[in-house]
This record gives C-alpha cells, sequence and structure tokens, in this order.
C-alpha cells in the first residue's frame, strides 16, 4: 500500500515501477494518515488502511511525501483568505505540531514536508491491526519522500534521518 499526496506530480506506480494491480493506493492531500478514531464519521484515509491491512494483506505500506507540496504550504502559509476552510484546516491539523517558528520560507517548507512523513508513520500503530501485524512481523512500514527538484527518492530510517533510495529495488 502507498499513502501518497494527491499531487498529479508524484505517480505512485511509477516511483515503485509497478504494473497495473500491483499496489494499492490512497492519495489524499499531503498524503497524511490520522490517527485511530474509530466513530461514525467519514474516514476515507482509515478505511482504505483498513481494508488493505485486513482484507488486502498487504505486507507493506509506504507513506510517501514529497518537495513543494501545496498541502504544506497551506498549512505553514494559509490560503490568503479571510473565509475558514471546512474541511482542509481540520485534515492539516494532523501535522500542524511540525511547524517550527524558528525557521521560515522554504526552510520551513522542506522541514514540514519530511515531518509530515515521519508523524504519518507514526501513526500508523495507532490502528490496532496495524500495530499487531507489524509487531508479528508480517507488516513494515516505510517513509519516501520525492524531491522533485533533484528528482531523487529518500527514505526515512528511524535514528538515521533521510537516505536516498539510489539502487533501490525495482519492486517494493
Amino acid at each position: 500500500m502507498v499513502i501518497a499526496c494527491s499531487d498529479s506530480r508524484v505517480n505512485p506506480s511509477i516511483i515503485a515501477k509497478a504494473e497495473p494491480g500491483e499496489i494499492f493506493i490512497e492519495r489524499n492531500v499531503a498524503n497524511l494518515v490520522p490517527p485511530y478514531e474509530p466513530d461514525n464519521h467519514y474516514h476515507g484515509t482509515s478505511a482504505a488502511i483498513e481494508f488493505a491491512v485486513r482484507d488486502l494483506n498487504v505486507e507493506h505500506i509506504i507513506v510517501l511525501g514529497h518537495s513543494h507540496c501545496g498541502g504544506i504550504r497551506f498549512l505553514c502559509e494559509g490560503h490568503g483568505g479571510s473565509e475558514k476552510r471546512e474541511f482542509i484546516d481540520s485534515w492539516m491539523s494532523i501535522v500542524e505540531q511540525s511547524r517550527d517558528d524558528s525557521l521560515q520560507g522554504e526552510n520551513l517548507l522542506r522541514r514540514v514536508e519530511r515531518e509530515a512523513v515521519t508523524i504519518s508513520l507514526g501513526n500508523l500503530p495507532s490502528f490496532p491491526w496495524v500495530k499487531k501485524r507489524v509487531g508479528e512481523g508480517r507488516l513494515q512500514l516505510h517513509g519516501w519522500l520525492f524531491d522533485l527538484e533533484a528528482g531523487e527518492l529518500l527514505a526515512y530510517e528511524a535514528g538515521n534521518d533521510w537516505k536516498s533510495l539510489t539502487g533501490m529495488p525495482a519492486k517494493v
């Protein structure tokens, strides 16, 4: 499973060199994973994660972020209007804590893009069946970031920050 941004510049199938039907893709604004919240509200991303893990038995979940993300820019800079947004404000609040007031401009945006991936990775184990399968060794979680300018794919490694995936295998 790949949880990717809705941005058309980043195509998970092309990046993973996957044929149709090889990966299950969930796309949303800023490639976010909300925390587990079982209630009667609509949860499209959570439903996709549940289906992928419990019904499709995926063995990997990749949170795929990218540079120059419009959702991250919205979080950091706002939308320029005075009207409150009905959905995007609360959606982007998932990664609100990643904002660093000591940074500005591109430095802030690049940091928050990376943090959005790591926060989403951290939210995945809040889903009990994700946590269970990870604990059993049946599911692995990955954080990737595609740098649009450099054309480089980066992977997050806990404790080691980000590294290039140059030379990664053709299939995930």
